[in-house]
């Protein structure tokens, strides 16, 4: 082998500083130090000295080059042997001999008969990493060939310093692009909405609302379809110390299966097939903020063994990552259902379940509080008439509330949602009339059990309603019932589930007689 050093170093140097990704660089350089070095492949690899692994990088053969992410242990023999005085650039002769080897011998990576030719990479007086080449048989490297391979050691050094800080450089902007889509995605969806009902049917659940939001404890919603889960979390988020932190919702059923772990936890570039680039997961992005997992029931046995991990140690490891990463998050969960049935027939983990039901907060179905549908009408007729660009603002038919109220909404407030909207795509301008509904029988109280049939608001000769006459004859209604009684148990407050106080004002907006008043005049 005659080599002139000063080309050999030259030429070797401009390949080895031709690229900044590893996989590259270590490919051009390894084809042209085939010709002086006899090896069929070389590794890359990245030491942690803290840590005790040593993680490859990248490999190369004569053919291509590759990006690998796999760690090997680093043991107390070979760390003396990584972190020694001396020479830099190593001969073996055989792998099974040589401590740091019999690691990758043990993963398959290896096979024990093979020659090793080994340099260090030293940067500041630490070891960072090494380079190693590797031929089948034994006994295939000499000292010439080392110290020939010691020349560059300098250039190997600063490729794979700067290799790993521009992969440092690429994830984090990765990881600003990601997490810029994610929360203008966000703010999108969350943009303008408000909780309906919060002084009226939902009253008790923003009570409990109110009182586990300061705390970072779990929180577990549980209620029908279409309930309103997300507001509730997002109210949750909005009132706790973490608001100015990331709110990241997921659905657990919507994830394929075979994604799960990498959208929940994120994944390593190079992990599986695919995997181009490192991605962070859910929980990472919650980090500082709230994580609401919607569905919950749905997620599978092994991503419910991480989950649990995440409660309890407060830490996740992406797929193909090396370490624990460390995570400051509040979980709120929901689950439309019966998460305790699941629990019996083992299809849902105990210890989880328990985990995440420190504080669970029932949700009441749309039957259950139908005084909120006027309220919840009027909304979103203003919201569905401004996407729908309606110039003039849409007005019930006569017996359109009567038939609103009526009906059972199985799809709760997401199915009255599509029935405004339906209703103001077919109106073509006419007041909204929801023909398509059940009507309502004489048997059936069209607002609460409270209610009878006969206090229905009879609006037949009228062409439309407005919001406050719809309110207006509701209370009224009401105080019938209550005899004109405002406050108090049976009280008309208390049918309505609304503070006195509040419903009072409401009384002198829309000009309702209350107390004294009602010597002068009775509610119509």
């Amino acid at each position: 082998m005659n080599a002139d050093k000063d080309e050999f170093f030259r030429e070797a140097t401009l390949r080895i500083c031709s690229s900044l990704d590893a996989e590259i660089f270590l490919h051009e350089s390894f084809k042209y130090l085939q010709k002086f070095i006899p090896a069929d492949s070389v590794y890359l690899t990245h030491y942690y000295s803290d840590k005790g692994i040593q993680l490859a990088l990248a490999g190369a053969s004569a053919q291509s080059g590759s990006l690998l992410n796999f760690t090997v242990p680093v043991t107390s023999v070979a760390r003396k042997l990584f972190e020694r005085a001396g020479p830099q650039t190593i001969v073996i002769e055989r792998a099974e001999t040589y401590a740091p080897a019999k690691a990758w011998i043990a993963k398959g990576n290896l096979d024990k008969n093979a020659s090793i030719l080994s340099l260090r990479l030293i940067v500041g007086g630490d070891t960072i990493g090494a380079v190693i080449f590797v031929a089948k048989g034994s006994g295939v490297f000499s000292q010439e060939h080392a110290d020939l391979l010691s020349l560059l050691t300098e250039p190997f050094a600063i490729a794979l310093s700067n290799s790993l800080r521009y992969k440092e450089l690429l994830e984090l902007k990765e990881v600003l692009a990601e997490d810029n889509r994610f929360l203008r995605s966000e703010l999108r969806e969350t943009a303008g909405e408000e909780i309906i009902g919060a002084d009226f049917g939902l009253r008790g659940v923003m009570e409990m609302v109110r009182q586990v939001a300061p705390l970072s404890s779990p929180v577990l919603l549980l209620g029908e379809t279409g309930t309103g889960k997300e507001m509730i979390a997002g109210a949750i988020h909005n009132l706790s110390s973490r608001k100015e932190g990331p709110f990241v919702k997921v659905n657990c059923g919507a994830i394929p299966e075979s994604l799960v772990d990498s959208e929940l936890f994120g994944h390593e570039k190079g992990a599986f097939t695919g995997a181009i680039s490192q991605k962070r997961g859910r929980f990472e992005r919650a980090n500082g903020g709230t994580i609401f997992l919607d569905e919950v029931g749905e997620l599978l046995p092994e991503a419910q063994v991480r989950l649990l991990r995440v409660l309890q140690e407060k830490e996740i490891e992406r797929v193909g990552g090396t370490k624990p990463i460390k995570v400051d998050i509040r979980v709120i969960a929901a689950t439309n259902r019966d998460i305790k049935k699941m629990v019996q027939m083992q299809q849902f983990r105990n210890d989880l379940y328990f985990r995440l039901e420190v504080f669970p907060i029932p949700l009441p179905p749309l039957r259950d509080r139908k005084s909120d549908i006027p309220s919840l009408v009027h909304y979103f007729i203003q919201k569905k008439a401004r996407e729908i660009g309606l110039r003039s603002m849409p007005t019930l038919a006569p017996g359109a509330l009567e038939r609103l109220l009526a009906y059972s909404w199985p799809g709760n407030v997401r199915e009255l949602e599509n029935a405004v909207e339906r209703a103001l795509i077919v109106s073509r301008g006419e007041p909204l009339k929801f023909d398509y509904l059940e009507a309502p029988t004489r048997s059936e109280a069209p607002l609460d059990s409270y209610a009878p049939p006969s206090l229905v608001p009879n609006f037949e000769n009228q062409e439309s309603i407005s919001f406050d006459e719809i309110l207006s004859h509701h209370i009224r209604r009401i105080l019938k019932v209550t005899h004109g009684r405002v406050g108090g148990k049976g009280g008309a407050a208390d049918l309505l589930r609304i503070n006195p106080s509040t419903l009072r004002k409401r009384m002198k907006k829309l000009h309702i007689p209350f107390g004294r008043q009602t010597n002068r005049r009775s509610p119509q």
